[in-house]
């Protein structure tokens, strides 16, 4: 059976590090054995144990330092990956020597926590290079995992600017993509928050229903809406009303409300793109995400289970013969939210 992994990215923020050790978790108690692979040189506080960490081989510390490079945190993360392409046969025989290790000799699981800077997946080479070489060397079968953050969804241009990032990265990579949108537990608390600044700023005079669409806050949509990608000319009217907040600024508000209508357009155009939602401590959300993972690199139909994980079938037959897959997002998540956890804590769902 042949190695399998899943390649974590998303921007600073999103939960990459919560997810892996987070999903390190889940699958070690399905009894699918994995492991973490940091590669991320910035990270210093790791929430698990890296089999494999980067820092061993550059840190951003040491580059950052270095008097005669002189370079920032940014240019410093992308001259350390050029230093660890340098040394990448030596982390393909590290990667070797653990797929010796597994139970058969022959394959693993692997969880790739990579850094946060955006533009090492969508303007420079040196991922797409280093996961080409595991494909082609080690027959590795990869799937990215593309996190965004839940409070992205209140702003409707970080939305359209996080869509864009996900599809560069698809395009990028050119590897089979999972899009989870993370923290969607905490989604809830940020459209609360939002319903309430427009409430306080009513109050004092600075919204009217004349010059804002929405004037109530939160989601103007439901939440598949979001998950579903489609029909992006709907949020173009709050968009208006996003950039009315920049007074003094209507040349600049009118050029990027133009701007980010072709952008949405684009993605709309390409027609990719769409969400999974992640509770990361939520086990029916974990289990609809591994599920879709499995079918993208191909886990689901090896000819046998790595590690023996039988308890991971039981999970899905119990899963899917429940309740639970008919469960409505928007219901579940933002408006009976509070019923839902009361629920699932009553009946040990939640619960890993």
């Amino acid at each position: 059976m042949p190695p399998y992994g899943q390649i974590v990215i998303g921007p600073p923020g999103a939960g990459k590090s919560t997810y892996c050790l987070g999903m390190n978790q889940f699958l070690n108690s399905i009894g699918r054995n994995s492991l973490v692979v940091n590669l991320d040189p910035a990270n210093d506080k790791l929430p698990y144990k890296a089999t494999i960490d980067i820092r061993d081989i550059v840190t951003l510390e040491e580059i950052m330092s270095d008097e005669n490079l002189k370079l920032g945190p940014n240019g410093g993360l992308i001259y350390a990956m050029e230093i660890f392409e340098d040394a990448l046969d030596y982390f393909i025989n590290e990667v070797k020597d653990l797929i010796k290790l597994s139970m058969d000799g022959q394959s693993t699981y692997i969880i790739f926590d990579c850094p946060g800077q955006i533009e090492l997946f969508t303007d420079n080479p040196v991922f797409n290079k280093i996961f080409t070489r595991l494909v082609k060397e080690l027959d590795f079968r990869m799937c990215v995992v593309s996190l965004i953050d839940s409070i992205n969804l209140i702003t409707p241009s970080q939305y359209i600017s996080s869509l864009l990032l996900t599809l560069r990265s698809m395009l990028q990579m050119d590897l089979p993509q999972v899009n989870v949108i993370s923290k969607i537990d905490l989604l809830k608390g940020y459209v609360d928050a939002d319903k309430l600044d427009k409430a306080e700023r009513r109050k004092r005079g600075e919204l009217s229903s004349e010059d804002d669409n929405d004037n109530e806050g939160g989601l103007p949509f439901n939440l598949q809406y979001y998950t579903e990608v489609q029909d992006l000319e709907y949020l173009v009217p709050y968009l208006q009303t996003e950039n009315n907040r920049r007074i003094g600024t209507e040349y600049f508000n009118s050029k990027y409300e133009k701007l980010t209508t072709l952008i949405a357009e684009l993605i709309e155009d390409f027609g990719l793109i769409s969400y999974q939602v992640l509770s990361i401590e939520d086990k029916n959300s974990m289990i609809n995400l591994l599920s879709l993972i499995d079918k993208s690199n191909g886990y689901c139909f090896g000819t046998n289970e790595l590690g023996g994980d039988s308890i991971w079938s039981d999970a899905i037959r119990q899963s899917s013969m429940g309740f639970l897959e008919d469960i409505d997002i928007q219901e579940r998540w933002i408006d009976e939210k509070e019923k839902w956890d009361d629920l699932f804590e009553g009946v040990g769902i939640k619960q890993q």
